[in-house]
């Protein structure tokens, strides 16, 4: 199974930037299917942006025009670029790749982004 690294978070203040990192351990060619999910305390996981290869790329309403969800299948790697924190911004944040034909996923283990005001 392919193991998932995230890394990039930290602390950055409104109006700051961060990239999260998602680094395989393997080749991601296979996992037609990402995102970028996260988790605030007491609060519910929810899914920022996914994409599906050779198709649409959806974002949750709260970070359109903010972030933008890519992968460098040759690093194996998928990234979040987020723009203009919030600190409603601030969870942690985890990625999954899903094999939609072998129904294969994994999760990264969490990053926390922490955005002050």
């Amino acid at each position: 199974q392919v193991q998932l690294v995230e890394s990039g978070g930290g602390l950055v203040q409104a109006g700051g930037s961060l990239r999260l990192s998602c680094a395989a351990s393997g080749s991601i060619i296979s996992f037609d299917v990402m995102g970028w999910y996260r988790q605030a305390p007491g609060k519910q996981r929810e899914l920022v942006a996914g994409n599906i290869s050779g198709g649409s790329t959806n974002y949750a309403d709260s970070v359109k025009g903010r972030f933008t969800i890519s992968r460098d299948n040759a690093k194996n790697t998928v990234y979040l670029q987020m723009n203009s924190l919030k600190p409603e911004d601030t969870a942690v944040y985890y990625c999954h790749l899903f094999d939609s034909r072998s129904y294969r996923g994994s999760w990264g283990q969490g990053t926390q982004v922490t955005v002050s005001s």
